[in-house]
């Protein structure tokens, strides 16, 4: 559906590329990576607005790359709505139709029910300044979808959400994504998002894709350690290798698979460790430490531990962690499964 081919782009300061991705006809599809990575340079050479250094793009079979954006038969919805604040919300969403060639020209009833599926059918007749943000996304994405794209293009369309709206945006995109069949390409830099809404994904860093491929792959087994810090394991180590252990600072950790020759470090979810006051019968991986710092996140806590090997921060239930508010200050010890620690 979208065939990106050794696509580069040169700006004052940054390069991007060459990347290679292809996107599949229906899927959505996310783009991940932190503020600068390339993500947003990547989606409007796509859209065709941004002029390409390099390579090809394809769109539903056809070679899109010298094609003006009203020709590649895409829509897209930045994270600041970009409604037309002197239209209406009915204007706004019909303003696309008149670059749409008959054949694909959607009904009046089409985007009524578009309007209805999306929770905005009573707001037709409403200026789109007095929207709230969740409306103003909501008119964004009827009127991105109302010239019926074969991919949609989102770019970071939850992060100007207030947390009580972002989560009803998620749901409809879902819903969106599954009653129109369209093909989604989505950028954000949230990973909490990539898992509820995208079946893959693709994560940038400075221009260059890391790893690429189903998002719980990705989550589980990352392959590089900007990859594993930006899926959210702050525990990842430098080690040496020995038989069926990873070896930091002379403490040998014993792991549950034996590691590839290339594997130069470790991660560690920081939900796998656990954290006890008095030393556990386990069998192996038991560290010896004290608490550095205690985190109250509301429903989990937070819990660094100083150890002889590394400082490692373990995540553990809010009662969990009100419990070891209460302990004097003294050793507590980090119980490490081997089949909890990732080997790339």
């Amino acid at each position: 559906m979208v065939k990106l081919r050794q696509l580069a782009i040169e700006l004052t300061g940054f390069s991007l590329g060459r990347i290679d991705l292809n996107v599949q006809r229906g899927e959505c599809f996310v783009l991940l990576g932190p503020t600068g990575s390339g993500k947003t340079l990547t989606l409007e050479a796509i859209a065709g607005i941004l002029p390409i250094s390099h390579g090809r793009i394809w769109i539903n079979g056809t070679d899109v790359t010298r094609l003006p954006p009203e020709k590649r038969g895409i829509g897209i919805v930045y994270q600041d709505f970009a409604l037309f604040p002197h239209l209406s919300v009915i204007e706004n969403v019909t303003y696309g139709l008149r670059y749409c060639r008959k054949p694909h020209r959607p009904s009046r009833k089409r985007i009524d029910e578009l309007m209805a599926l999306t929770g905005i059918d009573h707001l037709s007749r409403r200026d789109v300044n007095t929207l709230s943000g969740g409306e103003k996304q909501r008119v964004a994405l009827v009127r991105a979808l109302s010239v019926n794209p074969s991919v949609l293009l989102l770019d970071e369309p939850l992060s100007a959400l207030d947390r009580g709206i972002r989560y009803d945006i998620q749901k409809l995109l879902k819903s969106l994504h599954r009653e129109t069949g369209t093909t989604f390409l989505m950028v954000t830099h949230d990973f909490t998002e990539a898992i509820f809404l995208g079946q893959r994904a693709a994560v940038l860093n400075n221009g260059r894709i890391e790893q690429a491929g189903p998002i719980m792959e990705i989550l589980r087994h990352p392959k590089s350690p900007f990859v594993a810090k930006f899926v959210g394991i702050p525990n990842v180590f430098p080690a040496n290798f020995e038989d069926n252990h990873a070896v930091m600072d002379g403490f040998a950790l014993k792991l549950a698979h034996p590691p590839s020759e290339a594997s130069t470090h470790i991660a560690i979810r920081p939900e796998d460790i656990r954290i006890h006051p008095a030393r556990p019968e386990a069998p192996a991986n038991i560290l010896t430490g004290k608490v550095i710092d205690m985190a109250d996140h509301g429903p989990y806590g937070e819990i660094t531990v100083e150890t002889a090997a590394a400082t490692l921060k373990a995540t553990l239930p809010r009662r969990e962690l009100l419990e070891f508010y209460n302990l004097p200050p003294g050793e507590v010890f980090l119980q490490v499964p081997p089949d909890g620690i990732h080997t790339f």
